[in-house]
């Protein structure tokens, strides 16, 4: 995968983190009172980090859930695995990534995957 747009998509998750992070600074004092004693250079990886318990638990099911895909696809990007389908690593088309930059499969596998668990 060409590396400028793996650069493209890796700012685009940073960008979906903090949109979640700053959501839920908007609507949970105790979570930004967390946020504002931490250096800015570091706000990217709050949602990484095990600081507080409450911080967790103020993430709803879905957030959480987004925010772990995230961190995988970051991680995924780092080990070089970015844009391969988790289950037949065929290539990740860029539009799918482009709409879902956090995909872990292909539009195949992750259809199959959803009738299988309905």
């Amino acid at each position: 995968m060409e590396q400028e747009f793996v650069e493209q998509m890796k700012e685009s998750l940073y960008a979906l983190k903090k949109e979640i992070i700053d959501t839920l600074v908007s609507n949970n004092e105790d979570f930004r009172d967390i946020v504002e004693g931490i250096d800015p250079k570091d706000f990217a990886d709050i949602a990484s980090d095990d600081m507080d318990r409450k911080m967790l638990e103020t993430l709803g099911t879905k957030e959480m859930k987004r925010l772990r895909l995230i961190d995988s696809a970051l991680s995924r990007i780092e080990q070089g695995k970015y844009g391969t389908c988790m289950k037949c690593g065929k290539k990740i088309p860029k539009e799918r990534l482009e709409a879902i930059p956090y995909a872990l499969m292909c539009i195949d596998c992750q259809t199959a995957d959803e009738r299988r668990n309905r």
